[in-house]
């Protein structure tokens, strides 16, 4: 098995805690990324869709995942288990330094995750705390801020995922 970090970035002008609409752990909030079959290295030709509040039971009968797939190319199976509570929101200070956010981790058996796919059901603050509900599926926004007088946008959004490692720091597990 294999974790994989979900990294985001944008470059945000006047915005700052970029996340999902129901924070980074929300439960219906679909994840859609194509997955790579780690045996025939083939990577799907469609966006698979994994979400916290859609549980199977592993074929082996030892546990539950958030998505087991067969590969289309091979008759490899694959799966995906969610990993809540290790996101953050992307900050206006993280987006000024050039860093990236962990949205969500992915413990992967079989698959490699790749090419995340922005689509709606964003939200983010402007500085002065109004809020903005975002479609990202244009891979830009652009607004008014009534309240604080100033315009906010977000541009250049990309996202990788990266292998991270398991473990235990001060009685919690982390991440890195």
């Amino acid at each position: 098995m294999v974790f994989y970090a979900l990294l985001v970035g944008a470059e945000l002008d006047g915005l700052t805690n970029l996340q999902p609409a129901g924070g980074c752990d929300d439960p219906t909030y679909p994840y859609y990324f194509k997955l790579r079959c780690e045996g025939c290295k083939e990577t799907s030709t469609k966006a698979t869709c994994v979400s916290l509040d859609e549980v199977v039971e592993l074929p082996n009968g030892k546990g539950t995942a958030n998505l087991v797939q067969k590969c289309k190319f091979c008759p490899r199976e694959g799966s995906i288990v969610m990993i809540p509570g290790q996101g953050t929101p992307l900050t206006s200070e993280l987006s000024q330094k050039g860093e990236m956010a962990c949205l969500m981790v992915f413990e992967c058996r079989g698959y490699e995750p790749i090419e995340f796919a922005f689509g709606n059901g964003w939200k983010a603050e402007s500085v002065h705390g109004t809020k903005f509900d975002i479609d990202l599926s244009e891979g830009e926004f652009d607004e008014y801020d009534e309240s604080g007088g100033c315009p906010v946008s977000l541009s250049k959004l990309q996202s990788t995922f990266k292998v991270v490692k398991k473990q235990g720091f001060h009685g919690k597990t982390r991440y890195v």
